[in-house]
């Protein structure tokens, strides 16, 4: 089980696709930074091994170094967030305290709308009042 996992962390096509789709990217994405077809994004991340060479060629399209790809893991994404989120003081609570001080563009454009047609009722209701 433990040689399976060792295996698994060395497997460099993986670390690849792993860091591909925490980048957002699809097969396609990459493969159009690199100049090579979808197909062939796909066999690398199938495979063991990568050359250096290359392996800096995806970490410069992938935007990461070439030592966060070459020694990416799994378990270095999760030490590093949990302790970002421990260490910047940022809880579930602060943020839903702070929500609503948040800058809501949609809430203020529909209250400035209803202002206006607030307006325009009491012209129109001026305007029958003068026509009677």
């Amino acid at each position: 089980m433990e040689i399976n996992a060792n295996k698994t962390s060395l497997h460099k096509g993986l670390k690849m696709e792993r860091l591909r789709k925490l980048r957002g990217m699809t097969q396609s994405d990459l493969a159009s930074k690199l100049g090579v077809t979808k197909q062939a994004v796909s066999k690398l991340e199938q495979s063991e091994n990568i050359s250096d060479e290359k392996l800096k060629e995806i970490a410069k399209a992938l935007e990461v170094t070439f030592e966060g790809l070459r020694d990416f893991s799994e378990e270095k994404v999760l030490y590093n967030t949990n302790n970002f989120y421990e260490n910047c003081g940022v809880t579930a609570t602060n943020i839903s305290s702070n929500i609503e001080n948040i800058h809501n563009p949609l809430k203020e454009t529909i209250e400035m709308f209803e202002r206006q047609l607030q307006a325009a009722r009491k012209e129109l209701i001026e305007a029958l009042k003068s026509v009677k």
